[in-house]
């Protein structure tokens, strides 16, 4: 977590006080008060895409307790129907909290701008759209001094990985908080097992294991894009399909897995070789899905000090479940994730074999500890509301790239280093901040509607051609 600029002068600092010293205060350092809240507290949200993850986050938001007002005040999307349906049910949970009349819902390319505007310095925006967007996002916020909390991940590639760092820096620097929704980082449970295991109680960690397998989620069916379609709308909408818009199914949901199990050990892997492959890639019908992802990925990541981390991923339905996380030390084992992401309990073993009988300690965490993806809100705001250093931007970015790393070793075929994934060149969608709807698309489609896919061994410098 990066230290903060101490001598910034921001709207948190007068959070925690009344609008009369506020107004005061910046009369003293020059600025206008109208820069700040006045005699109202209150947080003010403005969500930047409205799906089921960005709205997710918003309730989060509006449930903090005891940290003061919050209400959620702009909406905006690329789509007019995620915006209405997000409204209608925020509104329906949280009617006091949403104040977002017509002439505050935004919609199209431009819409993230008019719905920071709405906010005052020191204000939060959310942002829920697809990955890819994401730095485009975050440095309007940082010019318009505001905090933000952004869905993970938040890169897809090198160059992207490399803006989004210097970002946080930025952001740093003005002492803005930004919180990223790796909220497995918030697991009260994985808390202490950090600490149990940064104090040896497993030894040195020389294996750890992480696994999602499950059928297809997300947007994983797509069919051809539909003539006269607009092809970016197309991508967009279906951003799952597609590297370049969510770093696949591989980033977008293993993330979490290599995120926290990363953290176990103390450090980034320096390097990852892989394999994976497509295996059912048609509709029942018999037309062919045109998305980019694998069916099936293995990753083999390699710690500076010869640790393996082995990554297994799965999409497919009909096979056996797996999701779960588990470290392997000199000393003993443990359990990190029991089911998902970060499912309690986490547990900690003699020897490597997981029986109740060599159980030493497992996690008990209060019941309104349990949700992590609440406990990164309140951390958040608490952050916000007293001023203290709060930045997981650059360790997001870092993550996400790590993620794509192990992506690159499947695609390819050949071992992808750190340094090599960082300072890959191929920005796989260039120029979105300049983006409308009559731009192109970053895929072009070929005549039968399909899409480039990854080809191992035949296109080893970049994901797909």
């Amino acid at each position: 977590m990066s230290e903060a600029t101490s001598n910034t002068t921001s709207r948190r600092e007068f959070l925690k006080n009344t609008g009369r010293v506020a107004a005061a205060s910046a009369l003293a350092t020059g600025i206008s008060s109208s820069l700040y809240a006045g005699s109202d507290n209150t947080i003010r949200l403005a969500l930047v895409g409205c799906g089921g993850r960005g709205s997710g986050a918003a309730v989060d938001a509006m449930n903090v307790r005891g940290q003061g007002p919050i209400k959620l005040v702009a909406m905006a999307d690329a789509f007019e129907d995620r915006l209405t349906s997000s409204y209608k049910n925020l509104k329906a949970s949280h009617a006091n909290q949403v104040d977002v009349p017509d002439d505050r819902k935004f919609v199209g390319f431009d819409a993230y701008k008019k719905a920071m505007d709405c906010l005052r310095p020191g204000d939060v925006a959310i942002f829920g759209t697809p990955p890819a967007f994401r730095w485009v996002h975050f440095n309007y916020a940082i010019d318009k001094n505001l905090n933000v909390f952004m869905e993970k991940p938040v890169t897809v590639d090198g160059p992207t990985t490399k803006r989004m760092i210097e970002l946080s820096k930025k952001a740093d620097a003005k002492n803005l908080k930004v919180g990223v929704g790796l909220m497995s980082r918030h697991s009260r449970a994985l808390q202490e097992l950090a600490n149990r295991v940064a104090d040896g109680e497993i030894g040195d960690i020389i294996l750890m294991r992480g696994y999602r397998m499950h059928g297809m989620v997300g947007s994983f069916r797509s069919m051809p894009v539909a003539p006269g379609q607009n092809e970016l709308f197309y991508q967009i909408r279906n951003f799952h399909s597609f590297i370049w818009a969510s770093g696949g199914n591989y980033s977008d949901f293993y993330i979490h897995v290599i995120d926290h199990l990363c953290w176990m050990k103390g450090s980034w892997p320096v390097k990852a070789q892989a394999l994976g492959g497509r295996h059912y890639k048609e509709s029942p019908e018999g037309v062919r899905y045109v998305d980019q992802n694998f069916d099936t990925y293995s990753v083999e990541y390699t710690f500076a000090d010869g640790g393996k981390f082995f990554f297994d991923g799965r999409t497919i339905e009909g096979c056996a479940p797996i999701y779960a996380s588990y470290l392997h030390g000199t000393k003993g084992s443990a359990i990190a994730s029991n089911s998902g992401d970060c499912g309690l309990p986490s547990a900690i073993y003699k020897g490597q074999s997981f029986d109740n009988a060599n159980r030493v300690w497992r996690s008990r965490v209060p019941q309104e500890e349990q949700n992590p993806y609440q406990n990164e809100w309140n951390d958040l705001i608490d952050a916000i509301r007293n001023d203290k250093p709060y930045n997981e931007a650059e360790r997001g970015a870092i993550g996400s790239m790590v993620t794509s790393m192990g992506r690159m070793a499947a695609h390819t075929g050949v071992e992808i280093t750190y340094d090599q994934m960082l300072n890959c060149p191929h920005e796989m969608a260039p120029g979105l901040d300049k983006l409308t709807w009559n731009s192109p698309a970053p895929l072009k489609s070929d005549a039968q509607g399909r899409y480039p896919v990854p080809q191992p061994g035949i296109v080893t410098d970049r994901e797909y051609a």
